[in-house]
This record gives structure tokens, sequence and C-alpha cells, in this order.
């Protein structure tokens, strides 16, 4: 089995990547009010940056983003390239670092992602919603947030979406237990592929550990039904993806969509796995558009 994508075309476009992505970076903090390298946990990558809109008001909708790479590469900081685009329609955005292998593992990067979210609603009580976007390997991490027991970590997070009912202005909303507005990017859902790839020994990637990181294993296992009936997925991903990656977001929607969740699927045209995610420094981008007109729809 292949894994999700070749790692030549992977790495074909790594320079143009990281110089589009830092320039999108540094404009973001060049020209929105921000909080940098804020921590949210005690080890030395558990940080994450906040990008504000105008105004004083801390009742408004955020947007966290986790980066890809692989679980092996990526950054925080050449990851703002969503920033300008919806600050400017009064959304904030945090963008979450967790350690990347070979120093951290998926079950620590998926409890580091976890607790990004507690901290995000513990520090903004009356944001408007939580919305997670995630990208390739964040995508898988984002993913994984619809089997979190928020219970169990002491505050459940306002992760609100299109269709919950809102509390007063100001106030939090009722909360479910699950994210009702993600946006799955280019994503990983099935990891036991990567068993048979380089890919795997940095990542200590044994069959347990593939299967309890892997959302379709356990939402295809058990058809998991969601606490709320009316959370929205939007698996996304681009027409010049590889196959693997086709496969997997058509597999992982299909799954959504047995289980009971309202999931939607878009394949973007004429944009590969970088472009996809790239292009959102693009107010007119279609996929810029799908983001905000979800979040705003309801303001």
């Amino acid at each position: 089995m292949k894994s999700p994508a070749d790692p030549g075309n992977l790495h074909k476009g790594r320079r143009r990547r990281k110089h589009v992505l830092l320039a999108a970076t540094k404009r973001a903090r060049a020209t929105r009010r921000s909080l940098l390298h804020i921590p949210y946990g005690e080890g030395h990558g558990e940080t994450l940056d906040i990008y504000f809109p105008e105004g004083m008001s801390e009742a408004w909708p955020v947007c966290v983003f986790f980066h890809g790479g692989y679980w092996q590469s990526g950054s925080k900081d050449t990851s703002a390239f969503m920033v300008n685009p919806l600050t400017a329609q009064g959304v904030a955005v945090v963008i979450v670092a967790y350690d990347i292998a070979p120093k951290g593992t998926l079950d620590q990067m998926v409890d580091q992602v976890t607790r990004s979210i507690v901290f995000v609603q513990k520090l903004y009580p009356c944001n408007q919603g939580i919305y997670l976007c995630g990208h390739s390997a964040g995508a898988h991490l984002a993913a994984m947030m619809l089997l979190a027991r928020w219970p169990n970590r002491g505050v459940t997070p306002n992760l609100r979406g299109v269709h919950g009912d809102r509390g007063p202005p100001g106030q939090p909303s009722p909360s479910p237990d699950v994210p009702d507005g993600l946006f799955l990017v280019s994503g990983i859902y099935d990891l036991e592929p990567i068993l048979h790839t380089s890919h795997s020994a940095p990542l200590l990637m044994t069959l347990e550990v593939a299967q309890r990181n892997s959302p379709q294993w356990h939402l295809g296992a058990t058809l998991t039904q969601p606490a709320d009936p009316t959370c929205r997925v939007l698996v996304i991903l681009g027409q010049h993806d590889s196959p693997e990656f086709h496969r997997q977001s058509r597999e992982f929607y299909q799954t959504l969509c047995r289980g009971g969740w309202e999931a939607s699927f878009e394949e973007l045209r004429d944009v590969d796995h970088f472009e996809i995610i790239w292009n959102l420094t693009r107010k007119d981008y279609v996929l810029t558009q799908m983001i905000l007109k979800t979040i705003l729809q309801e303001f």
C-alpha cells in the first residue's frame, strides 16, 4: 500500500513553500495585533500564536490552525497565511505549535492539540465559537478531536459551528462534546499505510499506535454518533493531491456520513497538496470564502 504522498513530490516544492509561508507569516505579524509564543503547556514546543481582529472585544469567533508536515516538519512560525483575510472579517486566528517527530510521538501530538484547544477556551471564555482547521498531518490531528473526551479535561471548549444555538452577546454558548466546524484539508485519516513507508521510523509507528491514532479506524469500527447531530465536518482536498489522499479523504467522508455526521466533501480544482493551503493568503480564494461563510453566516 502506498503512502499518502510520494516523498519526492513532497520535497520538490519545499523551497518555494517555505518562502511563501514565511513571507505570509512575516506580513501577518507586521500588520496584525498579536500575541506570539504563548505557552499552553510546560513543554518547550507547547506554544501558540494569537492574531486578533480589530476592536477590543473578546467575543469573536476563533479559527485554530494545525500545520502539516507529515508530523515531522512544519512550524507555527511559517503558518500564519490565513491570518489577514480572516482577521479582516472579525475572526481571531490561533496557530498552534506541537512537538514534531522524532521529539514528539503521535500520542503526544494529539494530547498537545487537545490541551491547546482547552487553553484557548479558558483564555477567551466569551468566544463566539472555536473552529478547527488542519492541513495534511494537521488535518489528522484536527480530526482526532472528534474523539476527544472534553469533560475529562475539566472544561468543554465552545466548539460551536454553523448550526449551534448562540448565547447572549458576549456570553459563551452552550457547548456540545464535539467540534461543529472542522475544516480538514488534504488530510490523512488512516495511519496504517504509513507503517510501510520510511515515515514510520521517526514516528515510532507500530500497528497499535497507528490504529489508536486513526480517526478512520475508530469512527469506522464503532460508527460513533455525534453528540450534536448537526455537527458539521468539511473534508477538502485538491484536484492534484495524490491518489492516496483522494482515497483517504473520500473514505473518511463516507465514514462520517454513515455515522450520522453532517459532512461535506469538496475537491478544489487546479490546486495540489501545497497550493490548496498556500492560497489562503488570498481573500477571494474559494477555501478562504468557504471558511469565512461557514464561520460568519450566523453572525
